[in-house]
């Protein structure tokens, strides 16, 4: 329940509950939350019985848990055997790197001796296009 608390934070709320409550009174206040947080936990458990009983027995393994989105899909992606074969067939990274080494060697492949490339100029071509500056001046 109190899993996100640190240490410097639970120190501020017991300073604080001495400084609203007083020495006095904190025994009893402390007494009177863990009653109320007990009482609010048994509530809550009964009624999950209660949910889990009114399902029937096809859900008697059903948990509240997975009815949180991360957790239903986190269960379904480990549990669901289609889907851990098609995870083992599919290596994404291996495609990945395919697709890089393709790419790389179309990159430093050169082209054959005496062949023009698109921007030398040919004889009896018109000549190449400047290329575009990486910003226009006009418009600063």
């Amino acid at each position: 329940m109190f899993n996100d608390i640190g240490g410097l934070e639970l120190v501020t709320i017991v300073v604080l509950a001495i400084l609203v409550f007083g020495p006095d009174k904190l025994p009893k206040v402390i007494s009177d939350v863990t009653g109320f947080i007990r009482k609010v936990r048994a509530f809550s458990d009964s009624a999950k019985q209660d949910i889990r009983s009114e399902l029937g027995p096809d859900f008697k393994d059903f948990e509240f848990e997975d009815l949180n989105p991360k957790t239903f899909i986190r269960k379904q992606l480990t549990e669901n055997e289609d889907l851990k074969e098609i995870r083992s067939s599919f290596d994404l990274r291996k495609e990945l790197d395919e697709v890089t080494d393709a790419v790389n060697s179309r990159e430093t492949e050169s082209p054959a001796p005496g062949a023009a490339t698109s921007l030398e100029k040919k004889p009896g071509s018109p000549a190449a296009a400047p290329r575009p500056t990486a910003y226009d001046l006009d418009a600063t």
